[in-house]
C-alpha cells in the first residue's frame, strides 16, 4: 500500500466516528476500505488511490468510554479541492463498524498548503531581516572608508601619534586621545597630536618653543585636570574647550572650528606667598591641625576662623554652610578634596600633606609645615 509523500500533501480530511458499541482500529479501517469501495468509481477508489501514492495512510485514534468507541480519523490527500471533498463526503456513508452501528461526520478539509504559505512568509520575514541587518548602511560604508583613509594619515611626532602637517604647522593642537585626534583630522585639522590620556607625559616638554601651543580640550572636569598638567609640564600659549559637558571626539566639523576660533590666551594660576597669609591666620589654622591629627575628620572654619561644622573626612562633599573661610581635614589634599572646598568658596584648605595633582586657582592648599602649630608645653 502506497504512501504519499508529505511535501506533496495538499489536503487534510479530518472525520470523527462515534459507534453505539466498542471497536477497534482495524474495525475502521477496514469499514472505510470496504464501504466506501466501487462508491466513486474506480478512478476514486480508496485502495486505488494508496497504491499510487494519492492519499496517503489512514491515521486513527481510538477512545473508549462507557461501553462506547468514538475515534479521530486523518486523511492525507494530493487529490485537487473537488475529488477531495468527494473522498471525504464518501466516509459520511458509512454506517456499520465491526459488530457496532457507527456514524462518520467530516469535521473540516483543511489545506495543508495554507500552512506552507504562512510558514514561508515568516520564514522570509526572517531571511529578509538578516539579509537587511548584514547589509551595511551607505553611512556606515562611508565611516569606515574615512576611518581607513584617516588611520593611514596619522604620523607621529615627538613621540606623539599625530595629524601629517604637525611637523610641518606653526600651531600644535593638542588633545586627549587618539578618538579625538582622529576626529579633528576627518574634519580638515591636520596639526593636532594626541597625549594619550588624562596623565600628561613627561616629554610634552620637548615640544619647540617657537611653535604655538594650543590644548583643546574636553567641556568637563577631566579637560580641567589635563589643563593644569600642561601648566606644570609645558608652557601652552593659548586653550580651546568642546562645549559643557561634550568631548571633542563628539563634535561636529562647525563646532571644532567654532571652539579653535574662540579659543583663549592661557593664564597662568597664581597662588599667594605664605608671606601673603597672616601670622594670625596661620596660628589659627595650626590650631586645627593640632586638634584633628589622628581623626580622620575634616573642619569647616567659617570667617573667624572657628569651627563651623565637623564630619569624617569622606563626607566633605555633604558639608553645607553658609560661611567657609578655610577647610582643615586629617589627611593628604587631594584634588577630589579640594573641589569640595571651591564648593563651599574657601578661601583655604589644610591637610596633613598634598597631592603632587592637587591644584587651584580658587583657593590657597597649605600643609602643616606650612602653617604655625602650637608650641607643645615643656
Amino acid at each position: 500500500m502506497g504512501k504519499v509523500a508529505q511535501n506533496s500533501v495538499k489536503y487534510m480530511i479530518e472525520a470523527k466516528l462515534e459507534s453505539t458499541g466498542l471497536v477497534e482500529k482495524p474495525d475502521i479501517v477496514g469499514a472505510i476500505f470496504g464501504q466506501t469501495e466501487g462508491l466513486l468509481g474506480d478512478e476514486l477508489d480508496l485502495r486505488e488511490l494508496q497504491e499510487r501514492g494519492r492519499v496517503g495512510r489512514i491515521d486513527v485514534q481510538v477512545k473508549e468510554e462507557e461501553g462506547r468507541s468514538t475515534a479521530e480519523i486523518k486523511i492525507p490527500s494530493s487529490l485537487n479541492a473537488t475529488e477531495t471533498a468527494l473522498l471525504g463526503a464518501s466516509l459520511e456513508t458509512i454506517e456499520r463498524v465491526g459488530p457496532t452501528n457507527a456514524d462518520i461526520t467530516v469535521e473540516e478539509i483543511r489545506d495543508e498548503r495554507t500552512t506552507k504559505r504562512d510558514y514561508i512568509v515568516k520564514r522570509a520575514k526572517q531571511l529578509l531581516k538578516e539579509m537587511q541587518d548584514d547589509t551595511p548602511e551607505k553611512g556606515k560604508i562611508t565611516d569606515e572608508v574615512k576611518q581607513e583613509v584617516r588611520t593611514t594619515e596619522l604620523t607621529e611626532y615627538k613621540g606623539f601619534q599625530a595629524g601629517p602637517e604637525a611637523n610641518s604647522s606653526e600651531e600644535i593642537i593638542i588633545v586627549e586621545g587618539r578618538a579625538d585626534l582622529l576626529n579633528l583630522l576627518s574634519n580638515g585639522v591636520r596639526n593636532a597630536i594626541a597625549v594619550g590620556g588624562t596623565s600628561i607625559p613627561e616629554n610634552i616638554g620637548l615640544l619647540p618653543s617657537e611653535k604655538k601651543i594650543t590644548p583643546f580640550l574636553d567641556g568637563d572636569r577631566g579637560g580641567d585636570l589635563i589643563l593644569k598638567e600642561l601648566e606644570e609640564k609645558s608652557d601652552p600659549d593659548y586653550v580651546a574647550r568642546a562645549p559643557e559637558n561634550k568631548e571633542v571626539e563628539e563634535l561636529g566639523k562647525e563646532e571644532i572650528y567654532k571652539a579653535l576660533r574662540d579659543k583663549e590666551q592661557f593664564r597662568y594660576a597664581e597662588e599667594p606667598e605664605n608671606d601673603e597669609v597672616s601670622e594670625e591666620v596661620l596660628e589659627s589654622l595650626g590650631g586645627h591641625v593640632q586638634d584633628i591629627i589622628g581623626t580622620r575628620a575634616a573642619y569647616v572654619l567659617n570667617s573667624e576662623i572657628k569651627v563651623e561644622e565637623k564630619m569624617p573626612l569622606d563626607k566633605l562633599g555633604e558639608a553645607d554652610t553658609e560661611s567657609c573661610k578655610a577647610v582643615v581635614i586629617d589627611g593628604e589634599v587631594e584634588e577630589s578634596n579640594v573641589e569640595e572646598a571651591e564648593e563651599l568658596e574657601a578661601d583655604f584648605i589644610v591637610g596633613m600633606s598634598r597631592s603632587g595633582y592637587a591644584n587651584s586657582s580658587q583657593l590657597r592648599i597649605l600643609t602643616k609645615e606650612e602653617v604655625k602649630m602650637p608650641q607643645k608645653p615643656e
